[in-house]
């Protein structure tokens, strides 16, 4: 039998995420000979390989559908390839190289850090009537009734469309359209730009909502969100490629009190150097309002723990300043009008 559908992961550094994935790719409801795994990985790391060779040397029995070791009664190997990106560019070069190389008709995209449920490539698959171009599946993201911020924040992928937890392209199309831009160098908006690419095409898109890939939220450390904030710069290059479409699905911008808190920031030190005291007290206060109201919209429905308390008071004076920066440094960076 021919291969189907190749399933491609890009990763990086994260053997023992890679390893649950992997166990959950190699239970899939299709046909071990209909399917392939590529694992890409962007570190070169002898562990990886090692890891991926493990799981090469695995068969499906079809008998008792469980996973043996080589040579099993009613049995047929997987075929997992392992492929090192040997210049580290992000995982939108990973993909590109995996799906290069695949020698489905279909290419499943999931991330290392996903479990993709059993039912995922028959689901996927299945859902490619009347010449669709790709499907997005269902991202489920478990967290609990009362999530950190960044659990929160993470938690928003249930409500994305063609993220690369969970998407499927044919690869003929990925071929006419040249796969994702290798210009998103970090793991933000690489997918989207590849959906509005095919949309600006008049490519067809559809959903498969049954197929489920789990998106557990990693541990993350004090202060996270500040990290994030870097992303924001390739908000400016979709923007720049395809404005028309970034305003009607994305639309989003930062929060006005944002330039709240820069303004008042920039007003209270005019007034000082002004020897006006009264505005920069009035300024002070605003800026304390602000960040204060910043945090609370943020500790809404979250812990209250007092570590996290803290991070959200801490996290809310800087995040303002470095979102607009980076903001600034993407529409500079990309030659575009973009605030």
């Amino acid at each position: 039998m021919s291969i189907q559908v190749s399933a491609v992961v890009p990763t990086y550094k994260r053997p023992d995420l890679l390893r649950k994935c992997l166990n959950a790719l190699i239970k899939q409801q299709f046909s071990p000979d209909a399917y392939e795994i590529i694992i890409v990985d962007d570190a070169c790391s002898e562990e990886t390989r090692e890891l991926v060779e493990e799981f090469s040397g695995l068969s499906y029995s079809r008998k008792a559908g469980a996973i043996s070791g080589s040579g099993c009664e009613y049995s047929s190997c997987i075929q997992i390839r392992y492929v090192a990106a040997v210049e580290t560019q992000g995982p939108a070069m990973a993909r590109n190289i995996g799906w290069r190389m695949a020698r489905g008709g279909i290419i499943a995209f999931t991330d290392d850090d996903c479990l993709p449920e059993p039912d995922w490539l028959k689901e996927g698959v299945s859902a490619f009537k009347d010449d669709l171009a790709g499907v997005s599946g269902q991202v489920v993201v478990p967290i609990s009734k009362t999530p950190t911020d960044y659990e929160r924040t993470v938690s928003q992928l249930a409500n994305c469309e063609f993220v690369t937890a969970n998407c499927f392209y044919c690869r003929s199309v990925l071929e006419e359209v040249g796969g994702f831009d290798q210009q998103f160098t970090m793991a933000w908006r690489e997918d989207s730009d590849l959906q509005f690419k095919l949309l600006s095409r008049s490519y067809r898109l559809g959903c498969a909502p049954a197929a489920r890939v789990v998106h557990p939220v990693r541990p993350a450390p004090w202060g996270v969100s500040i990290k994030e904030q870097r992303k924001s710069m390739f908000d400016a290059l979709l923007f720049k490629k395809y404005p028309a479409i970034y305003r009607r699905l994305i639309r989003s911008g930062p929060p006005l009190h944002y330039y709240g808190i820069i303004l008042s920031t920039a007003v209270f030190f005019a007034a000082l150097l002004a020897g006006n005291k009264p505005l920069a007290l009035a300024m002070a206060i605003l800026w304390a309002g602000l960040i204060l109201h910043f945090s609370l919209l943020r500790l809404r429905q979250t812990k209250r723990t007092p570590s996290h308390i803290l991070e959200m008071l801490c996290t809310s004076i800087v995040i303002p300043y470095l979102s607009i920066f980076w903001r600034l440094y993407g529409a500079y960076k990309f030659r575009v009008l973009f605030f």
